[in-house]
């Protein structure tokens, strides 16, 4: 439509809210005070306009008042923080920034996997709700029966990943028992301030509220769960989706504190998502030894994995590894290596080797695409 190809006078989100990773740019141009308009992710705006101006079929996508396209929430939020610099997601002391980020990571890269599970595991209480969901970004104009026919099958292919992440009868009731863990360690942090580091959101809230809204929050099963068993929990979910801009108010912790009720979580990333960061740095080198090309695809073979006292076997996911890449290469985490204190708190929560991991191939992402650095 013509509307949709003018230059907006305003920030455009294309998304849909049963997307995990919509939620997060949405919770963040919210809490950052900009004005915007959102727009299904139908099957016209995707053949249209999410395709030919990014190059892939993901969302969300963001059009900026510019006419640029951003895709990717970690760059569309990166380059808004660049034009809009006040009021910043990014703490600016290093301890903070680097946890934050860290988060982010964790939240992005491994709650995919309860929120995956959650979602599609529980067919009776979920998937009619979800059915309609995705039936009402493809066709939003069609009745119920009919979104509910083409809900079920645009929602197959995102089914089908649930095994690619490593959700596997052998695996589920560790996934089970250590997103509970989580929501229980989440929930106490809650009990002492109302955002991850403080009074105002961070990066870390904006990841986070990814898979806990779109999926384990709005979805009926794992929201009763949530409601149930972490309130707080559920009180953040809200308050990270309203609209009260509160990046403009509030502070980060003082003196770049990490609070100790934050150690829980960071504990488990190390335990659960560490080794296999590790593992995918290995196992990309290996894989550009044997592949004479630069573009990486967004799984290279299976690895195994650990979660709790359960094995099994995933997808190698570079953009996870690039995820880190980003953050251990900035100057901020760089110069951490020489601050004592911290690297005595990372051997404590178990990441005393985070800040000398090599990257055998570093990553640089072009065209919305992950490349070899040549």
């Amino acid at each position: 439509s013509t509307r949709v190809c003018l230059m907006p006078s305003r920030y455009r989100l294309y998304g849909a809210e049963l997307s995990l990773y919509s939620g997060k740019v949405r919770s963040y141009l919210r809490k950052k005070g900009l004005a915007f308009d959102e727009i299904a992710a139908s099957l016209k705006i995707y053949k249209k306009l999410i395709v030919p101006k990014t190059g892939v079929s993901y969302i969300p996508v963001v059009e900026t008042p510019s006419g640029e396209f951003l895709q990717d929430t970690s760059i569309i939020i990166e380059s808004i923080e660049a034009q809009h610099t006040d009021h910043s997601a990014l703490p600016t002391t290093p301890k903070q920034r680097f946890v934050a980020q860290l988060i982010e990571l964790y939240a992005d890269e491994w709650l995919v996997i309860p929120a995956m599970h959650y979602r599609w595991n529980f067919p009776e209480q979920n998937q009619p709700f979800i059915y309609q969901e995705f039936g009402r970004v493809v066709l939003p104009w069609a009745p119920r029966w009919l979104r509910a026919k083409v809900g079920r099958k645009a929602g197959a292919r995102f089914k089908g990943a649930v095994e690619n992440l490593g959700i596997t009868p052998s695996t589920i009731p560790a996934i089970e028992t250590s997103y509970k863990a989580f929501l229980a360690d989440l929930n106490e942090h809650f009990a002492h301030a109302p955002f991850v580091l403080g009074t105002k959101p961070s990066i870390a809230d904006f990841g986070l509220i990814g898979p806990l809204y779109a999926h384990l929050y709005r979805d009926p099963y794992p929201g009763q769960l949530m409601r149930h068993h972490a309130p707080r929990v559920a009180d953040w979910v809200e308050r990270m989706m309203n609209t009260s801009p509160d990046l403009q108010q509030g502070e980060y912790f003082a003196d770049d504190q990490i609070p100790a009720s934050l150690e829980p979580i960071i504990q488990r990333f190390a335990q659960e998502q560490w080794p296999v960061l590790k593992d995918t740095n290995s196992r990309l080198g290996a894989w550009v030894a044997e592949n004479a090309q630069t573009k990486v695809p967004r799984y290279i073979g299976k690895h195994r994995f650990v979660i709790g006292d359960a094995a099994g076997e995933r997808v190698v996911l570079p953009y996870s590894l690039w995820m880190l890449q980003r953050l251990l290469e900035q100057p901020e985490t760089v110069q951490l290596a020489d601050d004592a204190s911290f690297v005595k708190w990372l051997n404590q929560v178990g990441l005393g080797d985070i800040l000398s991991l090599k990257f055998e191939t570093p990553m640089s992402r072009v065209n919305n695409r992950l490349t070899i650095r040549g």
